[in-house]
């Protein structure tokens, strides 16, 4: 398992398909060298909605790389702008961006142990309309809830330092209910 990039950015405007604007952090960008992690987060990463992102128990947001191949191929369908171009690091709105570790495979209560850090699993990441305008097409919140690849939300265990590229193990934890399984139960009582 490895992390592939380590992705911040600032709270700012963001247009939805409909139009309006709203601000948002959604637009992670990846950020290179050693990156500080705090009991909130990547310092210097910012999340315009506390309600429902960011927080001790939503520090940090990990999203499987393995996953981004489907984006760029449904976004070429939809004709989305920009299409034609490959999705960078971050584009789904993770401050990490993963291989080796899937949603299936990460359970509630699980440990990611860096070198210098260590995250908790907390829960699974829920898109909204803001995922849509990213995107570029109104069916992506549609198709993150049917494929279940959500990626998942971290509280800070042990704060410190983490780098992309850096390889990091999997610790399970009670292994009582999977990202997965919470992703698609909570998503139909939504």
């Amino acid at each position: 398992m490895k992390l592939i990039s380590i992705n911040i950015a600032k709270a700012q405007d963001l247009q939805t398909l409909d139009g309006q604007t709203v601000a948002s952090g959604i637009r992670k960008q990846a950020v290179s060298g050693t990156q500080e992690v705090g009991p909130m987060g990547l310092i210097g990463d910012e999340q315009a909605d506390l309600s429902v992102h960011g927080g001790l128990s939503k520090a940090l947001y990990a999203y499987p790389q393995e996953h981004y191949a489907f984006w760029q191929t449904v976004r070429g369908q939809a004709k989305a702008a920009g299409w034609e171009q490959p999705l960078r690091q971050g584009a789904m709105g993770e401050n990490l961006t993963i291989t080796g570790l899937l949603e299936k495979d990460v359970w509630i209560g699980d440990l990611l142990r860096f070198p210098d850090c260590e995250l908790l699993v907390s829960e699974p990441r829920f898109p909204c309309f803001k995922f849509n305008a990213v995107m570029g097409f109104n069916k992506a919140v549609k198709l993150m809830s049917e494929s279940a690849w959500c990626g998942f939300y971290l509280a800070v265990k042990k704060p410190g330092s983490i780098t992309a590229g850096e390889h990091f193990e999997l610790h399970p934890g009670p292994r009582e209910v999977s990202i997965t399984e919470l992703f698609r139960a909570k998503a139909r009582r939504g």
